[in-house]
C-alpha cells in the first residue's frame, strides 16, 4: 500500500521550493492552497490574472470586501503596496514572461512536459481555457500540484495527453501526493518520493519508466 500526502502538506511543499522574490500566480483550486504556507519573513509577491499584483491572505467573514477577489471569484486582501490593473495589463505581464512561478492543476501531465488542465473533452467540460494557457506560456517555471490517479485509479503522468492540451512543453516540476516529479528531456524524474513510496511502485502506477533525479 503506497502513503500519499494530504494537499496541505503537499501546498507547504510547493511554498517552500517558491524563491524569496519571485512574482507568483497560484492557479484556480488547490493550488490558492499554497498563499497559506509561503514564509512569513520572505517576500513573495502574488499576482491573480484579474488584475492585482500584492494579493494577501483570504480574509475573515467580517471583512469580506466583495470587490476584492480572486480569479477563482474567492474573497481576498490586498498587501500594502498592492498594485490594481486593468485585465489586459494583466495579461500582458503573464504572456510577457514577467511571473517567476506558476502553480496550476492537471488533468494530464505528459513526460515531455505537454499540460492538459481545462478540459477533458466531454460534454459537460469547460466551455474556455481562460487564463491557464497564457501563463503555461509565460511564467518562467510552471508547477503542477494534482493526485497522482484520478478517482478511476488511471495515472495523471502519461507518454502523451489525450486532452486538449494547454500547454506544449511548458511543465517544470509536478507535485503529486506520491511524489515529486521533475521534468526533463529524458521524461519524468522522481525528485521526492512521499513516505513509503519506492520509483519501482510509482513506475507500476503510472506505467512509465521512471529514474531518479
Amino acid at each position: 500500500m503506497t502513503t500519499r500526502i494530504h494537499r496541505t502538506e503537499l501546498a507547504a511543499r510547493i511554498a517552500a521550493d517558491i524563491p524569496e522574490g519571485s512574482y507568483v500566480n497560484l492557479g484556480i483550486g488547490a493550488p490558492t492552497l499554497v498563499a497559506n504556507y509561503l514564509p512569513a519573513d520572505q517576500e513573495i509577491i502574488l499576482h491573480t490574472e484579474n488584475g492585482l499584483l500584492g494579493m494577501g491572505e483570504a480574509p475573515p467573514e467580517e471583512r469580506v470586501d466583495p470587490d476584492l477577489i480572486n480569479a477563482g471569484k474567492q474573497p481576498v486582501t490586498a498587501l500594502p503596496g498592492a498594485a490594481y490593473f486593468h485585465h489586459a495589463d494583466s495579461f500582458a505581464m503573464m504572456r510577457g514572461g514577467h511571473l517567476d512561478v506558476c502553480v496550476l492543476g492537471a488533468f494530464q501531465v505528459a513526460q515531455n512536459g505537454d499540460l492538459a488542465n481545462w478540459s477533458t473533452g466531454g460534454a459537460d467540460a469547460i466551455p474556455a481555457v481562460g487564463g491557464a494557457m497564457d501563463l503555461a506560456i509565460g511564467a518562467k517555471s510552471v508547477y503542477v500540484m494534482t493526485d497522482l490517479l484520478t478517482k478511476q485509479g488511471e495515472s495523471k503522468l502519461v507518454r502523451a495527453c489525450t486532452y486538449p492540451l494547454t500547454g506544449v512543453g511548458c511543465v517544470t516540476r509536478v507535485y503529486t501526493d506520491h511524489a515529486v516529479f521533475d521534468v526533463t528531456s529524458d521524461g519524468f524524474r522522481v525528485r521526492e518520493l512521499f513516505g513509503d513510496n519506492t520509483i519501482e511502485e510509482l513506475a507500476s502506477l503510472t506505467g512509465l519508466d521512471l529514474k531518479e533525479a
